[in-house]
């Protein structure tokens, strides 16, 4: 799952006007992944490349028990959540803001073969997609684009932005789907994938300076 972790941060916008910025929302949306390739920079967490580990892609992610735990999903959406809320002084902001941060762990729990914890211990979990693409690449684009639409039916605003972001998000999945396989993990493969989080919300932040929500007041 890559760009189906931001389709819950469509639909957080689109739910409410009281929601956190779209490019906020963005951010909750891959906050986990994050910290997991800031902590692998710097050794806490860690991951290998072992081809045919999974139909879809070689990541062995052996080593994330403070990131994509269930317990550390649920820490990092309070804390998320907290920001929000003192941020927006709104207690539905930082709920739907702490609901897009723990989404994470529920969407890779579809995807990901049995590397995911409750608490950072086995048993490891996941129903494992990634080993059925048939199933896993219409069901990630299916539920992005349904969002898509379902942000820009409660929003108003000039329609080429969020096209242009699901451009952007069709292309970004392309290539990890058909791109070349990184040889290996380490300081390049990290900092690549913070880079594209980092692209993404900032076409995100774009998106949300040209659309207000429709139930929007003043």
């Amino acid at each position: 799952m890559f760009i189906g972790h931001f389709a819950p941060a469509l639909a957080a916008a689109a739910a409410s006007p009281r929601a956190p910025k779209l490019a906020t929302l963005f951010v909750a949306a891959q906050l986990v992944d994050w910290a997991f390739f800031a902590f692998a920079i710097v050794g806490i967490e860690s991951m290998r490349i072992t081809p045919g580990i999974t139909v879809m892609n070689g990541m062995d992610l052996f080593n994330m028990p403070y990131t994509h735990s269930l317990l550390g999903s649920a820490v990092w959406a309070v804390i998320f959540g907290l920001v929000i809320l003192a941020a927006y002084r709104d207690m539905a902001a930082g709920v739907l803001a702490a609901f897009v941060v723990i989404s994470h762990w529920i969407l890779d729990f579809l995807v990901h073969a049995p590397d995911l914890t409750l608490a950072g211990a086995p048993p490891k979990l996941g129903l494992g997609l990634w080993n059925y693409p048939w199933i896993e690449m219409p069901l990630e684009i299916l539920i992005t684009v349904s969002s898509l639409a379902w942000y820009m039916r409660r929003t108003k605003g000039p329609m080429g932005p969020p096209l242009i972001l699901m451009g952007v998000l069709l292309l970004v999945q392309a290539i990890d789907w058909f791109g070349p396989s990184p040889a290996e993990a380490g300081l390049q493969l990290y900092l690549t994938a913070l880079f594209g989080y980092a692209i993404l919300t900032a076409l995100a932040w774009w998106v949300g300076t040209t659309r207000w929500h429709k139930r929007a007041r003043g």
